[in-house]
């Protein structure tokens, strides 16, 4: 499984985000950019390869290890983005900052985006995707073992009645768990606004997918957007991908 996360991260950020940030950054070539949970480091190491210098932070140290042996060149830091002392842990300020699928997981949001603005230059960039808190599938339920993972909205669902559906499908025990806790973690697209702006970050660009472009490499789907409507995007919206630049 970690030889095809590293080699699923590769493939995206050649099909897709390569191409995406190059159309909205400009410039792009040789910055300096760090990836927040950069898991198994596949796509550092594709910007390693076209001659970005590129460090990591990754709060899994078995999935660091393996970014590490993957590339023993890559400078993986496992450390926490909400952690005051991450941004003594990475000592550099940085052009561009590409934070995928994290920031639902992150507890203290208010410190990891006030470590962001620290760690980032002036006119810098920041990409952060995420399925929204109240999204079909925020639990991280695909997870599951049985039919339970294919249900929408079953993170919504009280955790009485989730353990109840956990055992008559024979759920593995952690299920109620972990659905119930990234559901607790999540973050609203109108939380996620609120964060970037006390901040002082402005809108390059902002999507909202039925289906996110991963899923084409995934699963063969189409990508398909929805329109940036307040209630649309919150509850039927699988991601939303931002593209923010840090005011001078």
């Amino acid at each position: 499984m970690p030889e095809q996360h590293f080699y699923e991260q590769r493939d995206h950020t050649d099909n897709y985000l390569i191409p995406f940030f190059k159309k909205h950054i400009k410039n792009f070539q040789n910055l300096k950019v760090l990836e927040v949970g950069c898991a198994e480091a596949g796509l550092m190491d594709r910007l390693s390869e076209l001659g970005f210098e590129v460090t990591g932070v990754e709060i899994d140290p078995e999935r660091a290890k393996i970014a590490n042996e993957k590339n023993k060149n890559l400078n993986v830091i496992v450390g926490d983005i909400s952690d005051p002392k991450i941004v003594e842990q990475t000592g550099n300020e940085f052009d561009f900052i590409i934070m995928r699928e994290v920031i639902e997981h992150v507890i203290d949001k208010e410190t990891a985006f006030a470590n962001l603005n620290k760690l980032l230059k002036e006119g810098g960039y920041l990409f952060v995707s995420f399925p929204p808190k109240y999204s079909p599938f925020a639990g991280h339920q695909q997870v599951g073992l049985s039919i339970l993972k294919a249900v929408p909205y079953i993170h919504m669902l009280p955790k009485k009645i989730i353990t109840l559906l956990a055992k008559l499908f024979k759920e593995h025990q952690n299920f109620p768990h972990h659905v119930k806790f990234n559901y607790s973690t999540g973050c609203s697209i109108r939380n996620f606004e609120k964060l970037y702006k006390k901040n002082g970050f402005s809108i390059v660009i902002k999507e909202f997918f039925l289906f996110r472009p991963i899923y084409k490499l995934r699963f063969g789907l189409p990508l398909i957007k929805i329109p940036n409507l307040p209630l649309i995007r919150e509850i039927l919206s699988f991601g939303c991908e931002t593209l923010l630049r840090k005011n001078p």
